[in-house]
């Protein structure tokens, strides 16, 4: 079991040893999660209400590592939430504890019968489960929330099958979140997700440039399969808890040396060494594309602008709480 505060925790199941009695019988919400958008939030919300009307506690059932990455390897999905972060939030909505199951081709070769047998109802006890519309497991993905249902409801065992969630017609998904996200459209990456998207990463040193150019920047590498448009933007970085404002950018340096991506952050009227400290950075909205230019003066006027543009931006955005 591991927990970075009361609010969530989680546990591996490994299936080699059995699940102690104490997280036995919860009511689980079934997925991926990635993201934890405002689809996943309505599976949670019916979770914990189905959880009060049993008098059971409830939590969420996902798999790691995300299923395409066994199956195609060669094209790594742009993970939304990286495992720690998923639970943080899931705890966020009222799922405190997050069963993992390690998912590999054994896992996907379980017939989708035995998986609810011998893993939901036997192995961590169900009380009851909540999954989404879309849902599927098993050998073939050949289990179905229709499949759930008829088969749990004769143990006695209630399944709460949740329709979609759709804003302006279309169903909220994390495939839309990442298609916005490649876009560079923040805004509506947060207006699915119910939330601005943020990243998480431990400060690392850079090449100093930004020192020498009067914009000082806190850089983070991001995972590699993250498919994040190039470009600037205005964000927000927590910092020991508290959220500051910043102009951020990501890309490969093109006036410099065209390497590695990595995130680069200007943080307004801040003062400090953030070296090896975690922090989180929050996109907030979208300023420009990434640009070469021909010279230093030229690189910072166009620094100076974008600052004035994401203060701007800033101060007429609401404090956020994530």
């Amino acid at each position: 079991m591991t927990s970075s505060a009361d609010t969530h925790a989680s546990f591996v199941i490994d299936l080699d040893k059995p699940v102690p009695a104490s997280l036995r019988g919860c009511v689980l919400a079934l997925g991926n999660f990635d993201g934890v958008h405002r689809g996943h939030a309505e599976l949670a919300r019916e979770a914990v209400e189905l959880a009060q009307q049993l008098g059971r506690r409830p939590a969420a059932l996902t798999f790691e590592p995300h299923p395409r990455s066994v199956f195609r390897p060669e094209e790594p999905v742009f993970r939304l939430t990286p495992p720690a972060v998923k639970t943080e939030l899931l705890g966020g909505l009222g799922l405190p504890l997050t069963f993992v199951l390690p998912f590999n081709r054994d896992i996907a070769a379980i017939r989708a019968e035995a998986f609810i047998d011998d893993l939901l109802l036997g192995r961590l006890g169900a009380a009851g489960l909540v999954c989404g519309y879309d849902f599927h497991f098993g050998l073939g993905r050949a289990g179905s929330p229709e499949l759930l249902q008829e088969h749990c409801e004769g143990e006695g065992v209630p399944v709460v099958v949740v329709p979609p969630f759709a804003l302006g017609g279309e169903a909220v998904s994390s495939t839309l979140i990442r298609t916005a996200l490649e876009r560079g459209d923040v805004a509506r990456a947060a207006g699915l997700l119910g939330r601005p998207w943020f990243v998480r990463g431990v400060v690392a040193h850079g090449d100093k440039r930004g020192r020498d150019l009067g914009y000082p920047t806190a850089n983070l590498h991001l995972a590699r399969d993250c498919r994040l448009k190039y470009g600037i933007y205005a964000v927000r970085m927590k910092i020991d808890g508290i959220w500051h404002d910043g102009v951020a950018s990501f890309g490969s340096r093109p006036t410099f040396d065209d390497g590695a991506p990595r995130l680069e952050t200007f943080v307004f009227d801040f003062s400090g060494d953030l070296y090896g400290r975690q922090v989180d950075v929050a996109l907030v909205a979208w300023l420009r594309g990434e640009a070469k230019f021909d010279s230093l003066p030229a690189l910072i006027a166009q620094m100076d602008e974008d600052s004035a543009r994401a203060r701007e931006i800033l101060t007429a955005t609401p404090p956020f709480l994530l």
